[in-house]
Order: structure tokens, then sequence, then C-alpha cells
């Protein structure tokens, strides 16, 4: 047997028909059987494969054959197939572009299912829609590795419907596959929709496509016989995939939580376009370093003399950053931005006077994902290497690490450096027993949660103290943060907490001070230089 029978077995193993399209989507070849027993698709040469498809799905067809590039292969995408005699039959489309006999394009189709009258036909074509996960999942895959030109052709769609409240169940079910079937064929490959809430809907279609779908959702609702009503906005998606997908998920996620659906003044359009816009303007205060740093003491509590000061970014009139952490997180901008901060930092260290400081900078979760953080550090400090030991590097748990066997590696890479490395915020979420367990370190910030009330809550004292008990068996230094009063400083003390930090002692500043005194407590500020790390 000869290898094109061979490769022929294989294909029509896969699939039902093999076509090849032309760039004018013409059938120029075609194998296999067609829609109904005993058809052959070696009819179709020399037509257009539109007039053997449904109007919506020769409409996602095209779209979808256009934006592929050579060598890429397609998503599946289902389609309806004319069978020629009044009825339709379901298919499972799949393209690759093969460089070989470009700009044509090789096509498989897979039958689903026994012919129907379209009439007859259950009313979701393409596929119910996903939910918001499953929509947001979908996309990452249709997107990405997709050509340039490609998704500046595209955007995202965000439809709230009215009318849906009071209506018996059986009808509701109908009218929401109507509504997916709609969207389905409006969106650029038949499958890109997602049902994000009961009555909100997002799609990803060609920029271009002028179809009214708030109109289209009024058709939908009239053929179950419900009024309805919707409002529709999109917002272009660029030129950069990933950015985009990010930011999708970061502006859906924010509209998702804390009630941020019941704002019908708060888009889903709005939130994409303000989380772009954010995006950009931090890109641009990372790399022209449009951000101080402050600086808060963290104190011995035994002699409450300043032990470090823990480098705090500030970002226009000495704004907190814990939105823009939050969101640089997750739109994959944090690395950039960690190493900003420590750079700013060695660069404190560096000036004349800041011999005795020692500064622990914050690195996200997320920067630990790659080797790209640690290198970078250390070839900051390469050229004073006496620096590292008075750097600390603070795990912060907000964006949690995936792997920590590689963190560890990345971390002990830091320490045999010099460089210390504390847990940030510990208690706070529920990764800390596991960063504590998978991760070497030095030391262990307490959350401040835990600390606020350990002077009058016995069940906070013990836990505390057990924690403080097993950070000692394992050699570890233990800090307390947000401590505002003698008493809760003596009480952490008194269980052995190692250092504290938070107002009592002082407030973060531009400019570090080493001797504290004075203002509204001056008894709990007592003058102290500062210690070494041991």
């Amino acid at each position: 047997m000869t290898l094109t029978p061979r490769l022929l077995g294989l294909a029509f193993a896969a699939a039902d028909a093999l076509i090849e399209v032309d760039q004018t989507g013409v059938v120029r070849f075609a194998l296999g059987s067609g829609a109904v027993g005993g058809q052959q698709t070696s009819a179709w040469v020399g037509q257009p494969l539109s007039e053997r498809l449904s109007i919506s799905s020769a409409a996602a067809v095209q779209r979808l054959l256009d934006a592929l590039g050579p060598g890429q292969r397609s998503l599946p995408l289902e389609v309806l197939v004319d069978c020629g005699d009044g009825r339709m039959r379901r298919a499972v489309l799949r393209a690759f572009a093969l460089p070989d006999i470009a700009p044509a394009r090789s096509c498989a189709l897979a039958y689903e299912g026994e012919p129907f009258v379209v009439e007859d036909a259950p009313p979701v074509v393409g596929g119910a829609p996903r939910d918001a996960d499953g929509f947001l999942n979908h996309a990452r895959a249709s997107l990405s590795g997709g050509e340039t030109g490609a998704l500046q052709r595209l955007a995202l769609a965000f439809i709230d419907v009215n009318g849906l409240e009071g209506v018996d169940p059986a009808t509701l079910e109908r009218v929401h596959n109507r509504i997916g079937a709609t969207l389905n064929a409006a969106s650029h490959d038949g499958a890109s929709v997602g049902r994000l809430t009961q009555d909100r809907y997002a799609l990803i279609r060609e920029a271009d496509d002028t179809r009214d779908l708030a109109a289209e959702m009024q058709k939908a609702g009239q053929a179950e016989g419900v009024v309805l009503s919707a409002v529709a906005r999109q917002t272009p998606l660029g030129q950069d995939a990933a950015s985009a997908l990010r930011a999708m998920r970061f502006a859906i996620e924010g509209c998702l939580k804390d009630g941020g659906m019941d704002q019908p003044e708060l888009s889903f359009a709005d939130s994409l376009q303000r989380t772009l816009k954010d995006a950009n303007r931090f890109r641009s205060i990372v790399r022209d370093r449009e951000f101080a740093l402050f600086y808060q003491p963290i104190v011995n509590l035994k002699t409450r003399a300043v032990h470090h000061f823990e480098a705090l970014a500030r970002f226009g009139q000495g704004s907190g950053p814990a939105p823009a952490i939050r969101m640089a997180e997750e739109l994959a901008l944090i690395e950039g931005f960690d190493l900003a901060v420590a750079e700013k930092a060695v660069r404190r260290l560096r000036e004349p006077g800041g011999g005795l400081l020692k500064i622990a900078v914050n690195v996200s979760g997320a920067s630990l994902a790659s080797d790209a953080y640690v290198a970078a550090l250390l070839k900051m400090t390469a050229s004073a290497p006496d620096d590292r030991r008075r750097l600390m590097v603070e795990v912060t748990e907000t964006a949690a690490l995936a792997d920590l066997a590689a963190a560890d590696r990345r971390l002990s890479a830091l320490r045999n450096a010099g460089i210390k490395v504390c847990i940030d915020d510990f208690g706070a979420g529920s990764a800390s027993f596991d960063y504590l367990r998978g991760l070497s370190v030095d030391a262990v910030k307490i959350d401040g949660g835990l600390v606020r009330d350990i002077d009058v809550d016995a069940r906070t004292r013990t836990m505390v103290a057990h924690l403080v008990e097993l950070c000692a068996s394992l050699n570890l230094e233990t800090i307390a943060e947000m401590i505002e009063t003698d008493e809760v400083a003596n009480a952490l003390r008194d269980l052995g907490v190692t250092h504290g930090q938070g107002w009592l002692f002082g407030r973060a500043e531009a400019e570090p001070r080493t001797i504290l005194g004075g203002g509204a407590n001056p008894r709990a500020r007592r003058q102290g230089m500062v210690e070494d790390w041991a």
C-alpha cells in the first residue's frame, strides 16, 4: 500500500469529508460523504462552500478561514450543513492552513446526529453559552497565537438583557438557548460566547460587524412570547491577545464581585476600557519610575531600636498601591514593578548616609514564577555584594506560588547570596503554611489581622503563641505588623515575637528615620540605633 491511501485512511478516521477551499471560498477539491447517506462531497467542487452551509455557519466559517495564518490549525467549529432536501445536519469543521497549498485552506467535516428539518432543530446552534470561566478559557485558546491583523479586527461585546425576571423556568431555558444561538452566530468563530450572569452575556465578534445585537435579543424573546429589551456595547481587543485576555478576566471578575453587577451604570465595556487604560498608565509609571518609596520602621520589640525598614510604594499624592498591585498581578505586569522597587531601594542603600540602613522589599509570588526576577536582582547588586546583606525580600501571598519547589530554588539563590527572605502576611491566606513548609526563609511576618486584638482576645493570643513557638523551632524570626498600642506591643513581646511594625513606632515616610521619638505617644518611641539582621 502506498503512502497516499494510508494518509487518506487516517484523515477519514477523524472526519467524514475532506475539503479544500480557495481564497474566494470556492471548493476546489472534496472527498468523502455528504450530509445525507450516499451523497458525495465531490459534487461540491466548483461551488462556494457557503452554499452548503447555513447562513450563520457560512459567515462563521469564512471568518475562521480568513483568520488562519500559515501553518495554523483552527479550533473545532460547530456548523449546520445543508442536506439539499430541506433538512440540515450538524457537523464539526476543522481547518488547517497548509503552507504548500496557500492561499487555499484544508477543511475536515465530521457529522453529528441525523438530518433534521430546521423548524424542528434544537434552538442552540454552535453550543450552549459557556459560563464566565469557560468563556475566558475558550477565548484564551481561540485567540492565542493569532496574527496581529486578525486580532485587531476583533472586539469584545457585552449584552445586558432585561425582562427575564419572573419568566417560568422552562420558558426561561428556551429563551436563553435562543439568545445563545443568536450570539453564537454573531461571534467570530461561532462559539466565542459566554453567559456571565442570569441576564448578561459576552462574545468576541468582528469589530466591524454591524448587526444590532440588542434588536436580535428582542426577537429571541418574541419567539418564546417574552418581551425583552437589551443594551449592547463593545470595545476593541487590540493587537496583543495575551494582554487583552488578561484585561478581560480582570474586568469581568471586577464586575462580578462585591455586587458590582447590581450597578447598571458600570458596564463591562467601560470596565474593560478603564482596565486597559490603567494598564498602559501602570506600564508608563514603571518604565519612567514615576512612583516613590516610603520607608516604615520595623523595631526590636525588646529594645524598641530600629531594626530595618520596609519599602512601600506610593503613587500620586502618597496613595497606597494595593489596587494597582492587584491589577499588575492579574495583567502580568508585576515583575517589572517588583524590580523597579528593588532598584530604588538599592539606590537608597548607596546614597550618602545610608551605610546603616537595611531595607525589605516586597516581591509578588507571580514574580517568582520564573528565574528572571532573581537573576535581575543579583545582577543589580553584583557590583556591591555587601549591599545584599542589607536587603530582605518579603514574599507576598497575593499571587500564590504555583510551583513551590521552583520558587524555593530561586529564593535559595537569594539567600546564598546574602539576601534575607521573609514570608509576608502570614495567616492572611490559605497558602501560608504551604509557604512555611515549602520555602527556605529567614523570617515570618504575622498578618495584622491576627495582631490587632491580641491583648484582649485569648483565642488570638493562643494562636499567635503557637505560631511563634513553631517559628522558633524552625529558627525563624517573627515580625508582627499593624501594632498601634503599647498593650499590643507588650503582649507580642511577652509571647516571644521578636520584631514589630506599625503606627506605634512610626508611619511610612519619604526618608527613613533611624532615631524614633516624639509624636502622639512619646513613651512608645524610644531612641535607638539601627541593629544588625542577626
